[in-house]
């Protein structure tokens, strides 16, 4: 089937592989059209700039349709937008970076497809992507088979750094442990001791649960009780209702459409005027905040990223990413809202790759040893390649750690009500590399 993406408004100013009129790409069969549409090229202009230098290919898979769809698109800018900064920059190595785009549909069995293609077919020489966990978990023996780094870009399953862990993936952002461990002193200390967890039934949701069931115990509260709603769910009522007892706070545990629902209809069954309510900050990502309204009043969030320009965040190369992403997201969104954790942590973790081709002189695939042993063990400086603080990515385990940031919503509004180091979010390694 062909994919589709590239005839919506938001995709017009970019280039794939083939690309030309729109008459002619709808003669195209299907089979043909889907091959076109799965590969994304440097612009011209950039072409005449780098001469005759052959171009690294870069692999991304995204859910550009199905349930992920709305966050697969907010990552892709942020894949774009390092490819372009790199690009115009002067590449890597004297080399420009080709963009070549899957689109999984939000389905594993499609996914692992899409990654044999960029793998066999296209023959990328890294890929940097992914979304969905049980996508990356199903896509990552694939990237080992063929040797070719894989950059995690959003999946935050616990196991892709731990009994899974692979030493062609890395994961340059934070993890459900460590976004536990900065938040527990917070939901315990100043929320409430006792908790019940309400959580997206698969790979991401039931890792990042276990992880704040141990937060919570350490810091002296107690879980109450546990709800599991199967992914894609729209209407959680029915088990929502079911929700009662004596306890202090709710935390839910979502992203994107799940994560709305589950804060307005949270509000709507009474259940935001009787517990705190808290969760997991890809439940209101600064994308989702329409949606929420006034409902997410006094939500309590914790991520590694907000779009506000304060306290720490309140720099100048800050303020040029938002410059960058704004625009970019209003051609996907006309309410023009502002970048959230899927466009930072795709945007930074190019940028990491970036570093380490340029620090192993990166040829290509004869190379990735090269590059694994570049990005163990790297410092990512607060600048314009991470401008939102610094970062390390461990050897041990391929696990950055980085600062993290409590906040409350108010009216449609970030505020940050703590911000924890990135010494205080480490927690030990738990992966042995095949």
């Amino acid at each position: 089937m062909a994919e589709r993406w590239q005839d919506e408004p938001w995709a017009k100013d970019m280039w794939w592989s083939g690309k030309t009129t729109r008459r002619r790409f709808l003669g195209l069969s299907a089979a043909t059209a889907g091959a076109v549409g799965a590969t994304m090229l440097v612009p011209a202009p950039w072409r005449e700039a780098f001469g005759q230098a052959k171009p690294y290919k870069l692999g991304t898979l995204q859910p550009l349709s199905g349930t992920a769809a709305p966050g697969g698109k907010t990552a892709l800018v942020g894949i774009q937008m390092a490819v372009d900064r790199i690009n115009k920059g002067g590449g890597v190595n004297g080399r420009p970076i080709e963009l070549l785009i899957g689109d999984y549909e939000s389905k594993p069995d499609v996914g692992r497809r899409k990654a044999e293609r960029l793998l066999v077919e296209d023959k990328i020489d890294a890929h940097a992507g992914g979304y969905l966990s049980n996508v990356c978990l199903a896509c990552m023996p694939l990237y080992e088979e063929h040797k070719v780094v894989n950059i995690i870009t959003v999946c935050l399953d616990t196991t892709i750094t731990t009994s899974k862990c692979s030493r062609y993936t890395f994961r340059p952002f934070d993890f459900a442990p460590s976004q536990a461990v900065a938040a527990g002193p917070y939901m315990v200390g100043k929320m409430g001791k006792k908790w019940h967890i309400v959580y997206a039934d698969y790979a991401w949701g039931q890792s990042t649960k276990d992880a704040y069931v141990e937060a919570v115990k350490k810091n002296g509260g107690e879980i109450v009780g546990t709800t599991g709603i199967p992914l894609g769910t729209a209407d959680m009522t029915p088990f929502l209702s079911k929700i009662s007892g004596s306890f202090d706070g709710l935390f839910g545990i979502f992203f994107g459409p799940q994560g709305i629902a589950f804060i307005t209809q949270s509000f709507d069954l009474g259940l935001s005027k009787k517990y705190r309510l808290a969760g997991d900050g890809a439940m209101a990502v600064s994308t989702s905040l329409p949606a929420i309204g006034a409902k997410g009043d006094g939500f309590v969030g914790l991520d590694r990223y907000v779009p506000v320009l304060e306290g720490v965040l309140n720099t100048p190369h800050h303020k040029r990413f938002l410059d960058d992403a704004v625009p970019r997201l209003k051609a996907i969104d006309p309410s023009g809202p502002m970048p959230d954790r899927y466009v930072q942590s795709n945007y930074e973790g190019v940028n990491a790759l970036k570093i380490g081709m340029q620090k192993s002189r990166f040829r290509g695939r004869e190379d990735t040893m090269k590059l694994i042993e570049a990005l163990e063990g790297l410092e990512m400086k607060e600048g314009d390649d991470f401008p939102v603080g610094d970062k390390l990515l461990r050897k041990e385990d391929h696990q950055a750690f980085q600062r993290e940031f409590l906040y409350e919503v108010r009216g449609g509004k970030y505020k940050i009500l703590e911000v924890v180091p990135k010494e205080k979010t480490v927690v030990p390694a738990a992966c042995k590399f095949a």
